[in-house]
């Protein structure tokens, strides 16, 4: 193993999904030699960990949307290296985890499953051939005690407050300021796969904060070549710059004049949000 890693499981052991996330901790744990972290002791006495969480990278496998190990490492203030979802899992594998703690197929299934998602590397991301611009000029608007940011140029927005920037066949997706602020601290970013295929409108990932987890809606078609790495240990840079160093996702474009069709420009998009904002009182 080339970096050290520490396990944060589910403390929902009385369910099946949270013995599943029991049984992935333990088994990584032991492949890869790696500290397991219990969240009851973590909770009671951090010092007891202080040690191993400043030398290892956090990986935290949560057993439902309850997200009850995610919400241990935000109180606490952890940076999260990966994160994996057993429910989640499971759902994209069409296996439906029962309430009982059991052995069976399908939730050795799970499990086994769980660990290829941990253990997937991003070694192997394409060489970037995104051109950035040299400087991102802004339009804002305030709206009570908010300063809401958009980009003038070269962007593009759909309704669900996601960006896309393009570069020849290539792209980047993000999240807009208005998202960002929505959600206040950003804990963890969860991208999708290399290589992943996808459509327009479907889901690319997520973000999580204390507050809430926004999905990504895509707003473009194509192939997932490229994320984020450098919000594995600075998810915050999505709050403090959601148009460029917080960018999520870097994809190959499938068919980019058909995707437009369905998106706004900078111009359009600041007259939607200014809309939306007024309408719901932000």
């Amino acid at each position: 193993m080339s970096e050290l890693r520490c396990v944060l499981p589910c403390n929902g052991l009385d369910k099946c999904a949270g013995d599943l996330s029991r049984r992935a901790a333990l088994e990584l744990a032991q492949s890869e030699n790696a500290a397991l972290i219990c969240p009851v002791l973590l909770n009671q006495n951090r010092s007891r960990y202080e040690k191993v969480l400043a030398d290892a990278n956090l990986t935290v496998i949560d057993g439902c949307n309850t997200r009850c190990a995610s919400k241990l490492a935000g109180d606490l203030e952890l940076s999260i290296n990966d994160k994996v979802n057993v429910s989640e899992v499971a759902k994209a594998l069409e296996i439906k985890l029962g309430v009982d703690i059991q052995e069976s197929d399908d939730n050795r299934a799970v499990v086994q499953a769980v660990l290829a998602k941990i253990n997937s590397s991003a070694a192997d991301q394409a060489e970037s051939e995104f051109i950035e611009p040299e400087a991102v000029e802004y339009n804002s608007f305030s709206h009570g005690k908010f300063i809401f940011k958009v980009p003038q140029n070269n962007y593009f927005f759909n309704e669900n407050d996601c960006w896309v920037t393009v570069s020849g066949k290539m792209a980047r997706v993000g999240v807009s300021d208005y998202v960002q602020q929505n959600l206040s601290d950003i804990l963890y970013v969860d991208p999708p796969e290399i290589g992943d295929e996808f459509e327009q409108f479907d889901d690319l990932g997520s973000i999580e904060s204390s507050k809430a987890v926004f999905e990504i809606v895509s707003p473009v078609s194509g192939t997932v070549v490229a994320v984020n790495t450098s919000l594995n240990d600075a998810p915050e840079q999505v709050n403090e710059s959601p148009y460029e160093k917080g960018w999520l996702v870097e994809v190959k474009l499938r068919d980019f004049s058909e995707d437009q069709d369905l998106l706004h420009d900078c111009p359009a998009y600041f007259e939607f949000l200014q809309r939306k904002v007024t309408e719901i009182d932000v």
